[in-house]
């Protein structure tokens, strides 16, 4: 396994794979942590976690320079990312216990309720492009409920994986509440089917996804999928125009475009159309990429080289079956695994570009002249992560959102991002199961009746 600079082609580290039998001894030994562990008080976990905040902040610097160099993420996304580690930590830390606490149900006898109790060792099968992020919003409310975790990471960022390992250790939780298994893929059912481990959560592809599903239904363990995505933004004709394309480019560029609630396809009123249009491009045009240390950089290089090379195929193949590239579209020349930003119109069903998830800095622009015609297109994936609403017209901003779009996530007037106090995840190949808020504590308990008569 083997981390590489995908900014200088240059392998930053080898690791060995654990073999099965120390995989196996590691999760025996995080399941022993899990009996003690869930015998502490919410008030010493939170102490805890309080402590984990604070070495993410003092050691944020480091941290983001790891991200940098294992994915190439630009320096202040890096930061920005660590700092919204720190964010989850205290907000489980803050309201664990009033998330879990007992609720009375009056039925007539003596006592009934409804009591939240952990479960056991889950299994966090996570990707690549937020390394630290997607950990912590898993990490953090499963270890505030009383569980334990194994963390099977994506291979590019072993670095990443065992810095958190560490960090949790350093923050004084007791040994092997928390582990990293550094082991690939096809590993994944037999972590799965492990007696130990109670239920598990990916984030990632919806190939990935299905795998993990379906080893996970044979094992009757519950699982939460937060899988790819095809964001669609409706830009309607009393949109504020240059905020919305201000708007819709950062989401599409965030992470060099390799997120899976970035803003992908923006469906846009006949009336305004030429004028999104001109500010998009422009805008894109504008958004450098380069060096991820350099404060100037705009978008860094892709992951890796073959991702990048899927991306410009997507691109091609779309192309040549009829739509139009008013931006971008070409592998640059070096070692590092840009792609430029990339601007299509004319997309239609059976490209590739219609249909698959652009996991990069690829934008799709499509144009309505009937909402019933935009919601069409917006709903017309396989995919239901997030989606966004351009208007000054609120009332019937939240009319589309709430009954109109397909995703889990609908933002108004602003471009989807997780938030620690809002559910998170999706509908339809976006998975299933919600991350973050009081819904994602809950996710990974026994939620047990208790009456007594």
């Amino acid at each position: 396994m083997q981390s590489i600079n995908p900014f200088t082609g240059e392998i930053i580290n080898t690791y060995l794979e654990y073999s099965t039998p120390e995989v196996n001894q590691i999760i025996g030994q995080v399941d022993a942590a899990y009996k003690r562990w869930k015998l502490t008080s919410f008030e010493h976990r939170s102490g805890l976690m309080k402590n984990l905040q604070s070495k993410l902040l003092e050691n944020k610097v480091r941290l983001a320079a790891l991200m940098v160099s294992e994915m190439g993420k630009v320096e202040r996304e890096a930061l920005a990312e660590i700092e919204k580690c720190a964010l989850a930590c205290d907000y489980y830390a803050e309201n664990g216990q009033s998330f879990l606490r007992s609720e009375t149900v009056q039925t007539g006898a003596f006592e009934s309720y409804i009591s939240y109790q952990p479960i056991g060792t889950i299994l966090a099968v996570m990707p690549w492009n937020f390394p630290f992020w997607q950990v912590f919003r898993f990490l953090a409310p499963a270890l505030m409920a009383g569980n334990t975790g194994v963390l099977k990471h994506a291979s590019n960022v072993c670095g990443c994986a065992l810095a958190i390992e560490q960090l949790v250790i350093d923050a004084g939780f007791p040994e092997d509440v928390f582990r990293t298994l550094l082991v690939g893929s096809t590993a994944v059912k037999q972590i799965i089917d492990n007696p130990h481990v109670k239920a598990v959560t990916l984030t990632g592809s919806t190939s990935a996804g299905k795998a993990v599903a379906a080893a996970a239904g044979v094992a009757l363990k519950k699982s939460v999928l937060e899988l790819g995505g095809s964001d669609p933004y409706l830009i309607l004709e009393d949109a504020d125009i240059k905020t919305a394309a201000r708007l819709c480019v950062t989401s599409r560029l965030l992470n060099a475009g390799q997120s899976c609630i970035g803003a992908k396809r923006f469906i846009i009123s006949d009336k305004v159309y030429e004028e999104f249009k001109t500010e998009f491009v422009r805008l894109m045009a504008a958004s450098a990429y380069g060096n991820p240390l350099d404060p100037q950089t705009a978008i860094g290089p892709l992951a890796r080289t073959d991702l990048r090379d899927e991306l410009h195929q997507q691109v091609v193949s779309s192309c040549a079956l009829g739509a139009t590239l008013l931006l971008g579209g070409f592998v640059p020349e070096g070692k590092a695994a840009y792609y430029p930003p990339t601007v299509l119109e004319n997309v239609t069903p059976g490209m590739p570009a219609y249909h698959e998830e652009l996991f990069g800095p690829v934008a799709v622009l499509y144009r309505f002249s009937t909402i019933e015609e935009g919601i069409h297109i917006a709903n017309d994936t396989v995919f239901g992560l997030g989606a966004g609403v351009f208007t000054s017209d609120l009332a019937k901003g939240k009319e589309l959102a709430e009954k109109g779009l397909e995703a889990g996530c609908v933002f108004v007037n602003d471009f989807v991002k997780s938030d620690p106090r809002l559910p998170f995840g999706g509908i339809k190949e976006s998975g299933y199961g919600r991350e973050l808020s009081y819904v994602g504590i809950r996710e990974f308990v026994n939620i047990k009746t208790i009456l007594i008569k």
